[in-house]
Protein backbone atom coordinates (compact mmCIF):
# COMPACT_ATOMS: atom_id res chain seq x y z
CA UNK A 1 0.00 0.00 0.00
CA UNK A 2 1.61 3.49 -1.10
CA UNK A 3 0.44 6.38 0.66
CA UNK A 4 0.62 9.40 -0.81
CA UNK A 5 1.21 13.17 0.79
CA UNK A 6 1.11 16.25 -0.01
CA UNK A 7 3.64 18.54 1.73
CA UNK A 8 2.63 21.99 1.82
CA UNK A 9 4.80 24.90 2.16
CA UNK A 10 7.42 27.54 0.60
CA UNK A 11 9.40 26.30 -2.21
CA UNK A 12 12.77 26.88 -0.25
CA UNK A 13 11.49 23.81 2.29
CA UNK A 14 8.93 21.93 0.05
CA UNK A 15 11.60 19.82 -1.52
CA UNK A 16 13.65 19.00 1.37
CA UNK A 17 10.61 17.71 3.18
CA UNK A 18 9.53 16.01 0.56
CA UNK A 19 12.77 14.35 -0.07
CA UNK A 20 12.79 12.69 3.46
CA UNK A 21 9.04 11.71 3.82
CA UNK A 22 10.16 9.79 0.58
CA UNK A 23 13.07 7.65 2.52
CA UNK A 24 10.05 6.11 4.12
CA UNK A 25 9.34 3.11 2.23
CA UNK A 26 5.82 3.30 0.87
CA UNK A 27 5.39 6.68 1.15
CA UNK A 28 5.36 9.20 -1.60
CA UNK A 29 4.89 12.87 -1.40
CA UNK A 30 3.02 15.90 -3.55
CA UNK A 31 5.09 18.68 -3.55
CA UNK A 32 2.57 21.49 -3.22
CA UNK A 33 4.73 25.30 -2.76
CA UNK A 34 3.26 28.27 -2.05
CA UNK A 35 4.71 31.98 -2.23
CA UNK A 36 2.94 33.31 1.28
CA UNK A 37 1.20 31.38 3.91
CA UNK A 38 -2.24 32.87 3.29
CA UNK A 39 -2.22 30.49 0.30
CA UNK A 40 -2.19 27.16 2.34
CA UNK A 41 -5.90 26.89 2.72
CA UNK A 42 -6.28 27.15 -1.58
CA UNK A 43 -3.91 24.67 -2.13
CA UNK A 44 -5.56 22.06 0.60
CA UNK A 45 -9.37 22.33 -1.04
CA UNK A 46 -7.25 22.15 -4.68
CA UNK A 47 -5.54 18.87 -3.98
CA UNK A 48 -8.35 17.84 -1.55
CA UNK A 49 -9.41 14.32 -3.51
CA UNK A 50 -6.15 13.73 -4.24
CA UNK A 51 -3.55 12.94 -1.31
CA UNK A 52 -3.95 10.47 1.91
CA UNK A 53 -2.37 13.55 4.31
CA UNK A 54 -1.64 16.80 4.71
CA UNK A 55 2.22 17.18 6.20
CA UNK A 56 2.95 21.37 6.27
CA UNK A 57 6.49 22.55 6.71
CA UNK A 58 5.47 24.88 9.67
CA UNK A 59 2.40 25.27 12.74
CA UNK A 60 1.51 28.54 10.43
CA UNK A 61 0.26 27.04 7.11
CA UNK A 62 -0.95 24.35 9.03
CA UNK A 63 -3.29 26.71 11.39
CA UNK A 64 -4.79 28.66 8.72
CA UNK A 65 -5.98 25.29 6.43
CA UNK A 66 -7.24 24.23 9.74
CA UNK A 67 -9.14 27.35 10.56
CA UNK A 68 -10.39 27.67 7.18
CA UNK A 69 -11.97 24.32 7.72
CA UNK A 70 -10.17 22.81 4.73
CA UNK A 71 -8.47 19.84 6.44
CA UNK A 72 -10.52 16.66 5.42
CA UNK A 73 -7.25 14.46 6.10
CA UNK A 74 -5.25 13.76 8.40
CA UNK A 75 -2.75 16.52 8.94
CA UNK A 76 0.32 17.35 11.09
CA UNK A 77 2.88 20.11 11.00
CA UNK A 78 6.80 20.08 11.29
CA UNK A 79 7.26 21.02 15.15
CA UNK A 80 10.18 23.43 15.50
CA UNK A 81 11.46 23.15 18.74
CA UNK A 82 14.10 20.50 19.61
CA UNK A 83 16.66 19.88 17.25
CA UNK A 84 15.51 22.12 15.20
CA UNK A 85 15.62 24.96 17.21
CA UNK A 86 18.87 23.31 19.04
CA UNK A 87 20.38 22.89 15.11
CA UNK A 88 19.61 27.11 14.42
CA UNK A 89 21.27 27.86 17.55
CA UNK A 90 24.60 26.17 16.83
CA UNK A 91 24.83 27.58 13.17
CA UNK A 92 24.16 31.45 14.91
CA UNK A 93 27.30 31.11 17.66
CA UNK A 94 29.41 29.37 14.39
CA UNK A 95 28.35 32.85 12.15
CA UNK A 96 29.30 34.88 15.28
CA UNK A 97 25.95 35.96 16.33
CA UNK A 98 25.24 36.23 20.58
CA UNK A 99 22.21 33.64 20.57
CA UNK A 100 21.23 34.97 24.08
CA UNK A 101 20.39 38.05 22.62
CA UNK A 102 17.91 37.42 19.73
CA UNK A 103 14.10 37.58 18.71
CA UNK A 104 12.07 34.69 18.01
CA UNK A 105 8.98 33.92 16.78
CA UNK A 106 5.80 31.11 16.43
CA UNK A 107 8.04 28.97 19.15
CA UNK A 108 6.96 29.75 22.29
CA UNK A 109 8.99 30.93 25.67
CA UNK A 110 8.92 27.73 27.19
CA UNK A 111 10.32 25.96 24.17
CA UNK A 112 13.15 28.22 23.98
CA UNK A 113 13.86 27.59 27.49
CA UNK A 114 13.50 24.21 27.58
CA UNK A 115 16.04 23.51 24.36
CA UNK A 116 18.62 26.73 25.87
CA UNK A 117 18.64 24.88 29.21
CA UNK A 118 19.53 21.47 27.88
CA UNK A 119 22.40 23.30 25.88
CA UNK A 120 23.18 25.39 29.15
CA UNK A 121 22.70 29.17 27.70
CA UNK A 122 20.79 31.90 29.22
CA UNK A 123 17.81 33.13 27.82
CA UNK A 124 16.98 36.32 30.13
CA UNK A 125 17.22 38.40 27.01
CA UNK A 126 15.85 35.85 24.32
CA UNK A 127 12.54 37.24 23.29
CA UNK A 128 9.72 35.07 21.86
CA UNK A 129 6.24 35.69 20.05
CA UNK A 130 4.48 32.56 20.14
CA UNK A 131 2.23 31.83 17.08
CA UNK A 132 -1.16 32.34 17.54
CA UNK A 133 -4.74 32.88 15.26
CA UNK A 134 -4.95 35.91 13.79
CA UNK A 135 -1.26 36.65 14.30
CA UNK A 136 -0.17 38.34 10.90
CA UNK A 137 3.11 38.76 9.04
CA UNK A 138 3.01 42.00 9.59
CA UNK A 139 2.57 41.73 13.44
CA UNK A 140 5.69 39.52 13.60
CA UNK A 141 8.04 41.75 11.48
CA UNK A 142 6.84 44.92 13.83
CA UNK A 143 7.74 42.46 16.86
CA UNK A 144 11.26 41.54 14.89
CA UNK A 145 11.68 45.33 14.45
CA UNK A 146 10.94 46.73 18.32
CA UNK A 147 13.12 43.98 19.60
CA UNK A 148 16.24 45.14 17.06
CA UNK A 149 15.94 48.32 18.69
CA UNK A 150 15.70 46.42 22.30
CA UNK A 151 19.56 45.48 21.54
CA UNK A 152 18.38 41.78 19.95
CA UNK A 153 21.47 40.82 17.97
CA UNK A 154 19.34 38.60 15.67
CA UNK A 155 15.98 38.04 14.17
CA UNK A 156 14.80 34.19 14.38
CA UNK A 157 11.75 33.41 12.38
CA UNK A 158 9.61 30.41 11.08
CA UNK A 159 8.04 32.31 7.95
CA UNK A 160 9.33 32.83 5.24
CA UNK A 161 7.44 36.15 4.68
CA UNK A 162 8.34 37.73 7.38
CA UNK A 163 12.46 36.72 6.99
CA UNK A 164 12.12 38.35 3.19
CA UNK A 165 11.34 41.23 4.97
CA UNK A 166 14.03 41.24 7.64
CA UNK A 167 16.98 39.75 5.47
CA UNK A 168 17.18 43.38 4.38
CA UNK A 169 16.84 45.30 7.48
CA UNK A 170 18.72 43.39 10.31
CA UNK A 171 20.54 39.93 10.58
CA UNK A 172 18.11 37.23 10.27
CA UNK A 173 17.94 33.57 10.39
CA UNK A 174 15.40 31.57 9.16
CA UNK A 175 14.12 28.47 10.88
CA UNK A 176 14.14 25.55 9.19
CA UNK A 177 13.19 22.00 9.53
CA UNK A 178 15.62 19.39 11.03
CA UNK A 179 15.30 15.52 9.16
CA UNK A 180 14.58 14.50 12.74
CA UNK A 181 11.77 17.14 13.56
CA UNK A 182 10.53 15.85 9.81
CA UNK A 183 10.81 12.10 10.70
CA UNK A 184 9.02 12.61 14.06
CA UNK A 185 6.09 14.22 12.49
CA UNK A 186 5.62 12.07 9.38
CA UNK A 187 5.57 9.09 12.58
CA UNK A 188 3.11 10.77 13.74
CA UNK A 189 0.61 11.26 10.61
CA UNK A 190 1.75 7.67 9.33
CA UNK A 191 -0.15 6.72 12.92
CA UNK A 192 -2.88 9.05 11.92
CA UNK A 193 -3.07 7.52 8.62
CA UNK A 194 -3.56 4.05 9.99
CA UNK A 195 -5.82 4.56 12.74
CA UNK A 196 -7.74 6.53 10.20
CA UNK A 197 -8.19 3.26 7.55
CA UNK A 198 -8.61 1.34 10.76
CA UNK A 199 -11.81 3.00 11.93
CA UNK A 200 -12.76 4.15 7.99
CA UNK A 201 -12.96 -0.15 7.58
CA UNK A 202 -15.17 -0.27 10.48
CA UNK A 203 -18.99 -1.58 9.82
CA UNK A 204 -21.80 0.96 9.72
CA UNK A 205 -25.59 -0.68 9.74
CA UNK A 206 -28.57 1.69 10.17
CA UNK A 207 -32.05 0.27 10.67
CA UNK A 208 -34.93 3.24 8.69
CA UNK A 209 -38.26 2.92 9.41
CA UNK A 210 -40.09 4.12 7.13
CA UNK A 211 -44.20 5.03 7.19
CA UNK A 212 -44.67 4.10 3.54
CA UNK A 213 -42.29 2.07 1.34
CA UNK A 214 -38.61 2.93 0.57
CA UNK A 215 -39.78 5.74 -2.00
CA UNK A 216 -36.05 7.07 -2.75
CA UNK A 217 -34.27 5.19 0.13
CA UNK A 218 -32.36 2.65 -2.55
CA UNK A 219 -30.92 6.04 -4.04
CA UNK A 220 -29.56 7.55 -0.90
CA UNK A 221 -28.11 4.21 0.27
CA UNK A 222 -26.08 4.36 -2.71
CA UNK A 223 -25.03 7.64 -2.16
CA UNK A 224 -23.43 6.03 0.83
CA UNK A 225 -21.35 3.59 -0.85
CA UNK A 226 -23.89 1.09 0.92
CA UNK A 227 -26.46 -1.85 0.37
CA UNK A 228 -29.76 -1.95 0.92
CA UNK A 229 -31.98 -4.64 2.12
CA UNK A 230 -35.35 -5.40 3.91
CA UNK A 231 -35.31 -5.84 7.64
CA UNK A 232 -38.80 -5.88 8.95
CA UNK A 233 -42.52 -4.89 6.96
CA UNK A 234 -41.38 -1.19 7.59
CA UNK A 235 -37.74 -1.37 8.57
CA UNK A 236 -35.03 -1.41 6.14
CA UNK A 237 -31.43 -2.49 6.63
CA UNK A 238 -29.01 -0.24 5.24
CA UNK A 239 -24.66 -1.45 4.91
CA UNK A 240 -21.68 0.60 4.61
CA UNK A 241 -18.79 1.82 6.30
CA UNK A 242 -17.62 4.73 8.82
CA UNK A 243 -15.60 6.34 6.22
CA UNK A 244 -18.62 7.12 3.41
CA UNK A 245 -20.92 7.73 6.47
CA UNK A 246 -18.36 9.98 8.20
CA UNK A 247 -18.21 12.03 4.96
CA UNK A 248 -21.90 12.06 4.18
CA UNK A 249 -22.94 13.25 7.64
CA UNK A 250 -19.88 16.18 7.77
CA UNK A 251 -18.20 14.02 10.37
CA UNK A 252 -20.93 13.06 12.21
CA UNK A 253 -22.63 16.58 12.21
CA UNK A 254 -25.70 16.20 10.40
CA UNK A 255 -27.74 13.91 7.62
CA UNK A 256 -28.92 15.47 4.98
CA UNK A 257 -30.86 12.44 3.26
CA UNK A 258 -33.33 12.34 6.22
CA UNK A 259 -34.70 15.80 4.94
CA UNK A 260 -34.93 14.86 1.64
CA UNK A 261 -37.01 11.58 3.03
CA UNK A 262 -39.10 13.53 5.12
CA UNK A 263 -40.53 15.16 2.13
CA UNK A 264 -42.21 12.02 0.96
CA UNK A 265 -42.63 10.24 4.23
CA UNK A 266 -44.65 11.09 7.08
CA UNK A 267 -42.23 9.08 9.57
CA UNK A 268 -38.68 8.69 8.92
CA UNK A 269 -36.58 7.43 11.73
CA UNK A 270 -33.28 6.30 10.99
CA UNK A 271 -30.91 4.74 13.49
CA UNK A 272 -26.79 3.90 12.65
CA UNK A 273 -24.61 2.18 14.50
CA UNK A 274 -20.80 1.88 14.46
CA UNK A 275 -18.83 -1.07 15.39
CA UNK A 276 -16.15 -3.52 15.13
CA UNK A 277 -18.24 -6.69 14.07
CA UNK A 278 -21.90 -6.73 12.15
CA UNK A 279 -23.03 -8.19 15.44
CA UNK A 280 -21.97 -4.85 17.62
CA UNK A 281 -22.70 -2.42 14.68
CA UNK A 282 -26.71 -4.04 14.51
CA UNK A 283 -27.11 -3.73 18.77
CA UNK A 284 -25.78 0.03 18.21
CA UNK A 285 -28.36 0.55 15.05
CA UNK A 286 -30.81 -0.73 17.09
CA UNK A 287 -30.29 1.50 20.20
CA UNK A 288 -29.55 4.79 17.77
CA UNK A 289 -33.58 3.39 16.06
CA UNK A 290 -35.15 3.16 19.67
CA UNK A 291 -33.74 6.31 20.23
CA UNK A 292 -34.90 7.90 17.03
CA UNK A 293 -38.42 6.91 17.55
CA UNK A 294 -38.40 8.54 21.41
CA UNK A 295 -36.96 11.98 19.72
CA UNK A 296 -39.79 12.50 17.23
CA UNK A 297 -41.36 11.06 13.99
CA UNK A 298 -37.95 12.39 11.52
CA UNK A 299 -35.40 11.70 13.09
CA UNK A 300 -32.22 9.98 12.77
CA UNK A 301 -29.46 8.89 16.03
CA UNK A 302 -25.92 7.75 15.45
CA UNK A 303 -24.76 5.18 18.34
CA UNK A 304 -21.47 4.56 18.99
CA UNK A 305 -19.78 2.30 21.61
CA UNK A 306 -19.59 4.01 25.19
CA UNK A 307 -22.88 4.71 25.55
CA UNK A 308 -22.63 7.61 23.13
CA UNK A 309 -26.00 8.70 20.87
CA UNK A 310 -25.72 11.56 18.78
CA UNK A 311 -28.29 13.36 16.88
CA UNK A 312 -28.10 13.72 13.59
CA UNK A 313 -31.10 15.22 12.39
CA UNK A 314 -34.40 15.92 13.94
CA UNK A 315 -37.83 17.85 13.16
CA UNK A 316 -38.66 18.33 16.65
CA UNK A 317 -39.80 21.63 17.69
CA UNK A 318 -36.98 23.48 19.06
CA UNK A 319 -36.96 24.93 22.89
CA UNK A 320 -37.01 28.38 23.72
CA UNK A 321 -34.46 30.46 22.15
CA UNK A 322 -32.61 31.21 25.70
CA UNK A 323 -31.94 27.53 26.27
CA UNK A 324 -31.67 26.46 22.06
CA UNK A 325 -28.03 25.99 22.22
CA UNK A 326 -27.19 23.62 25.28
CA UNK A 327 -30.43 21.34 24.82
CA UNK A 328 -29.57 20.71 21.60
CA UNK A 329 -26.13 20.02 22.28
CA UNK A 330 -27.09 17.79 24.86
CA UNK A 331 -29.49 16.20 23.22
CA UNK A 332 -26.85 15.39 20.46
CA UNK A 333 -23.80 14.40 22.80
CA UNK A 334 -25.57 12.40 25.26
CA UNK A 335 -24.16 14.86 27.84
CA UNK A 336 -26.21 16.65 30.96
CA UNK A 337 -27.08 20.47 30.24
CA UNK A 338 -25.09 21.04 33.68
CA UNK A 339 -22.07 19.18 32.33
CA UNK A 340 -22.17 21.45 29.27
CA UNK A 341 -22.66 24.61 31.60
CA UNK A 342 -19.09 23.55 33.72
CA UNK A 343 -17.87 23.02 30.05
CA UNK A 344 -18.62 26.20 28.83
CA UNK A 345 -17.34 27.46 31.91
CA UNK A 346 -14.15 26.33 31.07
CA UNK A 347 -13.96 27.06 27.83
CA UNK A 348 -14.79 31.35 28.91
CA UNK A 349 -12.11 31.15 30.96
CA UNK A 350 -8.97 29.19 28.43
CA UNK A 351 -10.88 31.25 25.75
CA UNK A 352 -8.87 30.19 22.53
CA UNK A 353 -6.08 28.07 24.40
CA UNK A 354 -6.44 24.04 24.03
CA UNK A 355 -6.67 21.84 27.18
CA UNK A 356 -5.78 18.47 27.58
CA UNK A 357 -8.24 16.05 29.09
CA UNK A 358 -6.45 15.85 32.18
CA UNK A 359 -7.05 19.73 32.95
CA UNK A 360 -10.97 19.01 31.84
CA UNK A 361 -10.29 16.70 34.62
CA UNK A 362 -9.07 19.07 37.09
CA UNK A 363 -11.62 21.63 35.89
CA UNK A 364 -14.68 19.34 36.38
CA UNK A 365 -13.48 17.31 39.07
CA UNK A 366 -13.99 13.62 37.46
CA UNK A 367 -11.77 11.22 36.40
CA UNK A 368 -9.54 11.81 33.25
CA UNK A 369 -10.93 8.60 31.44
CA UNK A 370 -14.64 10.80 31.61
CA UNK A 371 -13.09 13.84 30.96
CA UNK A 372 -12.08 12.06 27.43
CA UNK A 373 -15.30 10.60 26.55
CA UNK A 374 -16.94 13.93 27.38
CA UNK A 375 -13.84 15.53 24.61
CA UNK A 376 -14.79 12.49 22.49
CA UNK A 377 -18.27 13.32 22.08
CA UNK A 378 -17.95 16.95 21.87
CA UNK A 379 -15.02 16.10 18.77
CA UNK A 380 -17.83 14.19 16.77
CA UNK A 381 -20.39 16.29 17.44
CA UNK A 382 -17.68 19.36 16.14
CA UNK A 383 -17.80 21.32 19.85
CA UNK A 384 -14.05 20.23 19.95
CA UNK A 385 -11.68 20.21 18.13
CA UNK A 386 -7.80 18.38 18.72
CA UNK A 387 -4.88 20.35 17.57
CA UNK A 388 -2.20 17.93 18.72
CA UNK A 389 -0.26 16.35 21.35
CA UNK A 390 1.17 17.35 24.75
CA UNK A 391 4.23 15.13 26.42
CA UNK A 392 2.45 13.49 29.67
CA UNK A 393 5.77 13.71 31.46
CA UNK A 394 5.72 9.91 32.25
CA UNK A 395 6.20 6.77 30.34
CA UNK A 396 2.83 7.04 28.87
CA UNK A 397 1.03 8.15 25.77
CA UNK A 398 1.01 12.03 25.13
CA UNK A 399 -1.99 13.88 25.85
CA UNK A 400 -4.39 14.82 23.25
CA UNK A 401 -4.58 18.90 22.91
CA UNK A 402 -8.34 20.19 22.43
CA UNK A 403 -9.91 22.85 21.55
CA UNK A 404 -13.24 23.78 23.03
CA UNK A 405 -15.93 25.40 20.38
CA UNK A 406 -18.47 25.37 22.51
Amino acid sequence: MTIEIGVIGPHDLVDDVAATCEEQPGVTARRLHYDHESQAPAIVEAHAGQVDAWLFTGVVPYTLAREANSLNRPAVFVDYTGSTLLQAAVRLLRAGHDVTRMSIDTVTGADVATTFGEAVLPMDRVRSLPYRSGLRSEDVVAFHQRQRKAGADVAVTCISSVYEVLRHEMPAFRLAPSNHSVRTALRQLLLQVGSQAQEDAQIALGLANLSDGDDGLLKEVAGLGGTLARFAPDTYLIVTTRGPLHDATGGFTALPMLRRLADRHETVQIGFGLGRSAAEAENLARRALSRARRVGPTTAVLSLRGETDIVLESTTPAPPPSEVNLAVIAQRVGLSVPTLLRLREVRTTVGDEPLTSREVADQLRVQQRTARRMLHRLELAGLAERTGNLASGTSGRPLTLYRLTL
